[in-house]
């Protein structure tokens, strides 16, 4: 408006006068120029003197986040979400973190098994019928390690032991590839597969270092130290022993037989070996205590404690 006098009426803006609009956005960093239109331009509807939210280079409803970094002021990026930073940066680990934990229980599981074959129990199968009917050939029987050693040895436990010279007739086995052969030992080493036959034999104790042990032959009973033995472990119409002996178990050693007497190589047909038949216990791996295969066998080997509980010690 202008004054009778030729001056402006300050805070009114003349008609011809010129106006700078600035738009304000709602989800913008601060005041920007409308779009596209002149600073001395009237509004219209090309160019209005707001622009609605969303409207701006995505059409209608367009979220902000969700624009180029193009389409936005100064080229600013999305914003990342810290979730989606995590997910970025653990997906290429995914398949690497599998083959690392498969590792670890494998050579874990064969470090377990070494360990147990090595200082607990070891597997072994029954070659032969000596020790029927408690154990039949083909079994697969367990054996504690840790006797002898901290538990010692009793009358009447089953043991595997080494062959102490001149047991075991040498065995005639299959060729095998070189690759079978190597998996097999492999496996063998680390308890995975029971431990053939080929050095090794498994009896009962009948006698301990010192002990006496006779038979006066057939149809009479084995005896320990003037006793006589009840023995219900013998296989069904076997005889304690068919040929009479009389011997004393030198010091560290054993005096073995199998429950299958007249089928059983054992102590009694050794007399003239080494230690008159009688084996060091060093050469002992272990006392039998299950049969773990076939699976309708599956059996407790219990010591027949009842049958030497009248056997003094020797004297």
């Amino acid at each position: 408006m202008v004054s009778r006098g030729g001056t402006r009426t300050p805070g009114r803006a003349s008609p011809c006068q010129s106006v700078s609009v600035t738009e304000f956005r709602s989800d913008g960093p601060g005041p920007t120029p409308s779009s596209g239109r002149p600073a001395d331009a009237p509004p219209t509807a090309a160019h209005p003197l707001w622009t609605p939210t969303g409207a701006h280079g995505g059409g209608s409803g367009q979220d902000w986040a969700s624009r180029s970094r193009d389409e936005r002021p100064g080229g600013e990026a999305a914003p990342v979400s810290h979730r989606d930073r995590n997910a970025v940066r653990r997906r290429p680990s995914t398949a690497w973190s599998w083959v690392r934990e498969t590792a670890i229980i494998l050579v874990s599981a064969l470090v377990l098994s070494l360990v147990v074959k090595t200082f607990l129990v070891q597997a072994f199968f029954i070659p032969s019928q000596s020790m029927e009917q408690t154990l039949v050939e083909n079994d697969r029987i367990l054996v504690s390690k840790l006797t002898p050693g901290p538990f010692d040895l009793r009358r009447g436990d089953i043991v595997v032991f080494k062959d102490p010279g001149g047991w075991l007739q040498p065995v005639i086995e299959e060729p095998k590839g070189a690759m079978a052969e190597a998996v097999n030992e492999g496996l063998t080493f680390i308890g995975l597969l029971p431990q053939d036959a080929g050095e090794h034999l498994v009896k009962r104790i009948i006698g301990l270092p010192g002990d006496r042990v006779a038979s006066a032959g057939p149809g009479e009973p084995i005896t320990v130290n003037g006793v006589p033995l009840d023995e219900p472990y013998l296989a069904p119409g076997s005889q304690p022993s068919e040929m009479q002996f009389d011997v004393v178990v030198p010091e560290n050693s054993l005096w073995l037989m199998g429950d299958n007497r007249q089928q059983s190589a054992d102590s009694r047909r050794h007399q003239g070996s080494a230690g008159g038949g009688s084996v060091p216990v060093a050469n002992v791996v272990g006392v039998a205590f299950v049969t773990v295969w076939p699976v309708d066998r599956f059996t407790l080997l219990k010591n027949p404690s009842a049958t030497f509980a009248d056997v003094p010690d020797a004297g």
